[in-house]
């Protein structure tokens, strides 16, 4: 299976972290109205770290020094533009956005693992 994991390189792990980061979008919107519930997000960067790792190479062990860091679940609260008097920190309108901007970004990786795919099948019948 290592041929299949050079040829989606880190765009599995990609489309994994996506589809956490609507989870997270979704539990939010789910929580907007639970007094004191604080809105997550997924930072994408820090959640890749460790995957990019694996695929860079070095000549030197110094080279990738300064992503050889603690790990990092990658989970951030969010900042609200406006102060609830619940404490609850969900503002719907941002989510709701966030979520259709992750939708997209999700859809866009999944259609490029497809045209991944598509490629390795027409390699292998010889098109």
């Amino acid at each position: 299976m290592d041929v299949f994991k050079s040829a989606f390189g880190i765009h599995e792990r990609a489309l994994g972290v996506r589809s956490q980061r609507m989870e997270v979008l979704a539990r939010n919107i789910a929580n907007a109205d639970t007094p004191n519930y604080k809105a997550q997000d997924v930072d994408f960067k820090a959640m890749l770290k460790e995957a990019k790792t694996e695929y860079l190479t070095a000549t030197n062990d110094k080279h990738y020094a300064g992503l050889q860091e603690a790990q990092d679940n990658g989970m951030r609260f969010r900042t609200p533009f406006n102060s609830s008097f619940d404490g609850n920190t969900v503002e719907m309108n941002v989510e709701q956005a966030q979520y259709g901007k992750a939708a997209g970004e999700y859809q866009a990786t999944l259609q490029f693992l497809e045209n991944r795919i598509s490629g390795l099948r027409k390699a292998m019948r010889g098109e």
